[in-house]
């Protein structure tokens, strides 16, 4: 097999690889028409953050089994197309976590000792100490956003400075805080108002886009430091333009922009324009949150064995689906949908922290690969709230990253159905849990909606109602759906006891946006509107 290497890899990653067995080419800098002219001769590809892996590539690359990405990142391949294609992705999400970690913190002393200021006017023969005084770290509070794999390791390093260190993350158990001696807040606004500086952990996502804005800004103290090594975006850029203007915020450390400049041109090639550049408290980095020589080992050693395995036909950690290790998927994937789709329900339905996850096997499950269906319940758990793609490998990996228990039990005993899948999620103050069957070898069935039984097929759209038992809901709620051109396809009411509280499933054609819920919610006797996408 033949494998194209189209960025630069630490030299034991092709060592690696033609030890193998494989044919490696190793053709830097290659332009994308060149690329597209021969990759149909290759069975694996190796890139970092410049090569397009777009679906033109995709096309071309008649024999391609693996996209290997060296590094985080997956923004240049098209993974999808890819997963179509029934082509592998795999990247290197933990190489680099040290790298990116020991980043943030030299960006926080450099903003707080005017470091890059001061070598500057040193350059200049400007020696004037008295204009450069800074600030010091130890007794500060440092406020993390995100207490992940990177944000962890922020947190440790700068408790070590003797920083009071508190963090928001609404994902990470209360054990996991605990571990690092971290002050959890409950809300981002909590930590907004305590921090000296804040530095920022997390993924980018519809939630997170522009989550530190001006009004965010406007609750933060005066004379705050900001430090975002993560993703452009995080942080509004033109809220914090001005509040750098203004000296709200004392000063900040930028390593990731939006849009990004290029990083291979030239100083006079360059057309690239951002107003934070012309702030001399603003100090902008070219994204250096990978750029060590041991991250550069790291990530072309782990990227050559991912794909090495890939290759071999070995279950990896790949970003999309990988191979599955069971003799009869066909069999099996009707327990996996259902699976992964028990375990989507509780991010988009519930917001208390779940520390232990239990999946309880009855009836003829038992007797299945419960291993396999036990990771679909992780993976549609974790998919809403984890910046990586999960799978089958990773996902107990990154539930216990979370501080998340996971157990798992069977019984033979069932006296309804011929299969049940539950699954418990465990939060710090109750217990919730969802079932489903798989009916004739097929066909899926939610049974047990938190505590309120059930016999309904899931749809792509289904609204979770919950309300007061009393007459006149469904026809409010048909009432305000119609009138915005959404149709119901099936729908069914739930309850335990006359006059307490009910739930229903809704299944709908189309998603139903923001407006269409607040609507329904304040109809008399909802408590609860929640949109569930599968």
């Amino acid at each position: 097999m033949k494998i194209i290497v189209t960025e630069r890899i630490a030299d034991e990653g092709i060592a690696h690889l033609k030890s193998c067995g494989f044919v490696v080419d190793v053709a830097l800098g290659l332009q994308h028409e060149d690329l597209l002219k021969i990759i149909e001769n290759y069975d694996a590809i190796i890139v970092r953050s410049v090569t397009k892996v777009n679906r033109e590539l995709i096309e071309r690359g008649k024999n391609l089994k693996v996209v290997g990405r060296a590094g985080n990142g997956i923004d240049n391949i098209d993974v999808d197309e890819c997963t179509r294609k029934g082509i592998i992705v795999v990247n290197t999400p933990e190489s680099n976590t040290m790298a990116a970690a020991e980043l943030a913190v030299g960006l926080a002393f450099a903003i707080f000792r005017n470091i890059p200021q001061v070598y500057m006017a040193s350059k200049r023969k400007d020696f004037r100490r008295s204009r450069f005084i800074g600030n010091e770290l130890d007794g500060k509070t440092v406020g993390i956003i995100g207490l992940g794999r990177i944000g962890s390791i922020v947190a440790t390093k700068l408790k070590g400075c003797r920083m009071r260190v508190i963090a928001y993350d609404p994902y990470i158990t209360d054990e996991r805080f605990r571990k690092f001696g971290v002050e959890k807040c409950e809300t981002l606004e909590e930590l907004l108002t305590q921090a000296d500086l804040i530095t920022i952990h997390t993924p980018k996502t519809p939630e997170t886009y522009n989550m530190i804005g001006e009004r965010e800004i406007r609750m933060c103290k005066k004379g705050v430091r900001i430090v975002n090594a993560a993703r452009g975006g995080l942080v509004n850029e033109k809220a914090l333009y001005d509040a750098l203007k203004d000296g709200h915020v004392a000063a900040a450390a930028i390593d990731v922009l939006e849009p990004e400049p290029s990083y291979d041109k030239a100083p006079e090639e360059q057309d690239y324009h951002n107003p934070l550049l012309e702030l001399d408290n603003a100090v902008i980095t070219p994204h250096l949150g990978a750029s060590t020589m041991e991250a550069n080992h790291n990530v072309g050693v782990a990227i050559a064995a991912l794909v090495a395995s890939a290759l071999k036909g070995e279950i990896v950690a790949a970003v999309n689906m990988p191979p599955m290790a069971t003799k009869d998927l066909t069999e099996l994937k009707p327990y996996l949908d259902l699976a992964e789709l028990l375990g989507k329900i509780y991010y988009q339905a519930e917001k208390e922290t779940v520390e232990k996850i239990e999946v309880v096997y009855s009836g003829d499950l038992v007797r299945k690969d419960t291993k396999v269906i036990s990771l679909s319940v992780l993976k549609g758990f974790l998919d809403p709230i984890i910046k990586e793609k999960v799978n089958y490998v990773n996902a107990e990996l990154m539930l216990k990253n979370m501080g998340v228990e996971f157990t798992e039990s069977k019984s033979t005993q069932l006296d309804k159905y011929t299969n049940l899948l539950t699954v418990k999620f465990h939060t710090k103050e109750r217990q919730l849990s969802v079932a489903g069957t798989v009916f004739a070898r097929e066909e899926i069935r939610i049974v047990d909606f938190f505590g309120y039984k059930l016999d309904f097929e899931p749809t792509p759209y289904i609204l979770a109602i919950q309300n007061i038992d009393k007459p006149g809901m469904i026809g409010q709620i048909g009432t305000i759906l119609g009138a915005n051109n959404i149709n119901i396809a099936a729908m069914q009411w739930s309850r335990n006891r006359k006059g307490e509280k009910a739930v229903a499933f809704v299944s709908v054609d189309v998603p139903v946006n923001g407006h269409v819920i607040e609507k329904l919610r304040q109809i008399d006797g909802v408590l609860k509107v929640s949109l569930l996408k599968f």
